[in-house]
């Protein structure tokens, strides 16, 4: 799986979003400051995030963006799915829609498996979880596991 770089800067958002002192809106320039952002391309996330519900933009002199839901309310997959689309796509289609003939028929069950792995960490895996350094226990058994850390 491959995360891209939308995601990646959406979720690092998020975080700095929900970290700010009693939710106060955060400025665009300070959010891409603070995590070392493109402001621009971190603009238009910030975009795909308030049409997907999960940033609100606060105008006037003191305005910014924050959440528009409580931290432990968003998931990642929430924000993955609001900046990239589907967690799981072969060939930009969702894997139960594909079919495979003869030798490579397994072959579904492995990518609706993979779907389903992505979604046991990022389905369970909320923003302030991420900012409080309190994830499920599941997903740190995984980051624990020996071959964790190895590029074969």
């Amino acid at each position: 799986m491959r995360v891209s770089a939308k995601a990646d800067y959406a979720v690092r958002a998020c975080v700095e979003l929900a970290a700010s002192p009693q939710g106060e809106p955060v400025r665009a320039e300070d959010l891409a400051a603070g995590q070392g952002l493109p402001v621009s391309f971190l603009e238009r996330i910030l975009a795909d995030l308030r049409r997907a519900g999960l940033v609100a933009s606060v105008r006037g002199r003191s305005g910014g963006h924050r959440l528009a839901r409580p931290a432990a309310e968003i998931t990642l997959a929430d924000v993955f799915r609001a900046v990239d689309g589907p967690l799981v796509t072969v060939r930009d289609e969702r894997p139960p829609s594909l079919s495979y003939e003869g030798s490579a028929a397994g072959l579904l069950d492995v990518w609706v498996a993979l779907r389903t792995s992505v979604r046991d960490v990022l389905d369970r895996v909320t923003i302030a979880q991420v900012v409080q350094h309190d994830l499920p226990p599941q997903v740190r058994a995984l980051a624990a596991r020996a071959d964790a850390w190895e590029n074969p």
